[in-house]
């Protein structure tokens, strides 16, 4: 009796925070974290010839006739994609902080999915200086020849 009791309060419960979680309205927040603020200007900074965006869906990189090859990037998001002025993509760059700690296999086959269509990926633990970021991309920088 104590049992049914139990469960039949417990499955009030349940929907009752499934009810108030329907209600809940999304907040805002900043599309870059204050890390990832820093790079972008540091990635402007050292490659003003460049384009640079961030939070960049994997939806707009990639491509794929099949929906089950589709769903393997679908809600995958670049920290930073740069681009030259036509927007042809020059490289991908992931930014990594301690949350990539143990991800090792998770990246490589993110990155192996964006160099298997062909990009460039960088992947740098912390914000490079400005001559790590011009050397690192020093023959795509530069105006066009």
């Amino acid at each position: 009796m104590a049992f049914a009791v139990l469960a039949v309060l417990l499955t009030v419960l349940m929907a009752r925070l499934r009810k108030e979680k329907a209600r809940e309205a999304p907040g805002a927040r900043r599309p870059l974290t204050a890390p990832e603020q820093k790079m972008y200007f540091r990635l402007r900074d050292a490659l003003p010839d460049l384009v640079v965006l961030a939070q960049v869906s994997f939806g707009a990189l990639l491509t794929a006739r099949s929906k089950g090859v589709r769903n393997t990037f679908s809600q995958k998001v670049a920290d930073f994609v740069i681009c030259d002025r036509a927007f042809n993509v020059v490289a991908v760059i992931e930014l990594d902080d301690r949350s990539h700690d143990g991800r090792t296999g998770a990246d490589q086959a993110r990155d192996a999915l964006l160099e298997g269509a062909g990009y460039r990926v960088l992947r740098w633990r912390g914000i490079p200086d400005l001559d790590h970021v011009r050397s690192a991309l020093a023959p795509l920088s530069g105006p066009p020849a």
